[in-house]
């Protein structure tokens, strides 16, 4: 769809503004010879810590509540946003103030949004540690793991999220995220309900099976790495 394509050129445009963080805008200027580079690098370094400030606090006020004060929060259908990529929150925090994205809370959160709130609340989030799902309630179903290895590996999703699940700057961290979201997540992409900022989703998983979703899910939210 046409949309798509638009919406995906906006949002990398916007995040080419922001795709060096500071820290490294302050090493690569403060690499040039001259002194006049060195200043403002530190002071590009010390107006990041203050901006990391700023969006942290409003972080703890607005979106900890049900997203949790370290990004994981036990809320059914809030996915886990620890260790996930700034790249990545500011594409979807964009697909939300563009209305692209339909969860009502979301949007309504995002719709106000500046520009640099979205670089702001994504540099923050960036921050976040991973953190490991919690142990499962019953012992993990081992069939259930090896088939869903399996499917994860035919699929090529670790093609794109990586071997430890854990993406990389435009690709989501998926390992240990919550199974319900994942499930939703891959339903939504499969029935076109679920927008993505490119089409690798909906493309790759139009060769998924919709009865092989769920399996797929159980073994990302289990994924430890080991």
């Amino acid at each position: 769809m046409p949309w798509r394509h638009a919406t995906a050129a906006a949002a990398l445009a916007l995040l080419a503004s922001a795709a060096l963080p500071a820290c490294a805008q302050a090493k690569k200027a403060a690499a040039g010879t001259s002194a006049a580079s060195a200043a403002r690098a530190a002071g590009a370094a010390a107006s990041s810590a203050s901006g990391n400030a700023l969006y942290a606090e409003r972080f703890r006020t607005v979106c900890a509540a049900c997203h949790g004060v370290d990004g994981r929060s036990d809320m059914a259908g809030t996915p886990v946003l620890a260790g996930q990529y700034s790249l990545y929150t500011i594409t979807q925090l964009f697909l939300f103030r563009e209305g692209r994205r339909t969860n009502e809370a979301m949007v309504a959160l995002a719709k106000p949004m500046t520009d640099a709130d979205l670089r702001g609340f994504s540099d923050f989030i960036g921050t976040l540690r991973p953190i490991p799902a919690p142990a499962p309630a019953a012992p993990l179903d081992a069939s259930r793991m090896s088939k869903g290895q399996a499917l994860a590996q035919q699929h090529k999703c670790v093609f794109c999220h990586g071997a430890a699940l854990d993406g990389g700057q435009g690709v989501p961290r998926i390992g240990g995220q919550k199974e319900e979201y994942v499930r939703t997540t891959l339903h939504g992409f499969k029935s076109g309900d679920r927008p993505g900022y490119t089409r690798a989703m909906t493309e790759a998983l139009s060769q998924v099976p919709v009865e092989d979703l769920d399996l797929l899910a159980y073994y990302v939210a289990n994924f430890t790495g080991k």
